[in-house]
């Protein structure tokens, strides 16, 4: 059964080549685009569905408006928008007006700056800082050892009341910046608006951890 496992970073034909990319491409034995057929259908079946089938389109048309000189052929397309541009473009394709902002504290001047921005392009931001209701971790079972700064009171961070309060204020769209590792993903399991990620947590890299994958050859070969 372990060659049915998805594993398409493991496919080893050039992307043109590849079946899902290509109608008459090839694939190997665990190609989901191949073996999961029934999952294809189903998924069809989903992105008929109004809401999802023009969040679906628009996210779409914004990846194909995130590139320059189409006109030239697909060899000579370049990126002409960076991340924070295409989030304010898509919130205003999909006509949302509040958007919920959730950081880390330690990104507190990027969120201004970001808050700000958002601000003057219409919408109405609701913001959460990661500390928010000032819950000491003792409360989830963190001994003093284990705290960040030891000997002392410490507030977790706490993605479920960040998720709670833009429940409650009923933001459109959710934008995440820079929460930690697990903290992102208890957001993403009580937040009822759709989300995206402006920029994750990496503080070693500056919050950019593909720069350790680009370096797995040297640098951070002892990842390997």
């Amino acid at each position: 059964m372990d060659k049915l496992n998805a594993q398409c970073a493991k496919c080893p034909y050039p992307v043109q080549d590849r079946l899902c990319r290509n109608k008459n491409g090839k694939s190997p034995p665990f190609c989901p685009t191949k073996n999961k057929t029934d999952l294809i259908e189903k998924c069809v079946e989903e992105y008929k569905k109004p809401d999802i089938l023009e969040f679906a389109k628009q996210s779409s048309i914004q990846e194909g408006e995130g590139y320059g000189q189409k006109e030239l052929g697909y060899a000579h397309v370049k990126p002409i928008n960076p991340r924070i541009l295409e989030v304010i473009q898509f919130a205003h394709r999909m006509k949302y007006t509040r958007l919920g902002l959730v950081f880390c504290v330690a990104l507190r001047k990027e969120a201004k700056i970001i808050e700000k921005l958002f601000s003057s392009k219409g919408f109405d931001i609701v913001s959460v800082i990661c500390k928010v209701g000032q819950v000491p971790k003792e409360v989830i079972g963190i001994k003093d050892e284990e705290k960040v700064a030891i000997g002392s009171f410490e507030t977790m961070c706490n993605p479920i009341l960040q998720a709670m309060v833009l429940n409650s204020e009923k933001t459109e769209f959710n934008v995440l910046l820079g929460l930690c590792v697990g903290h992102d993903s208890l957001f993403f399991k009580y937040a009822e608006a759709p989300c995206t990620v402006l920029a994750v947590k990496d503080r070693v890299l500056c919050h950019n951890p593909l720069g350790a994958i680009y370096n797995i050859d040297s640098y951070y070969r002892y990842l390997k």
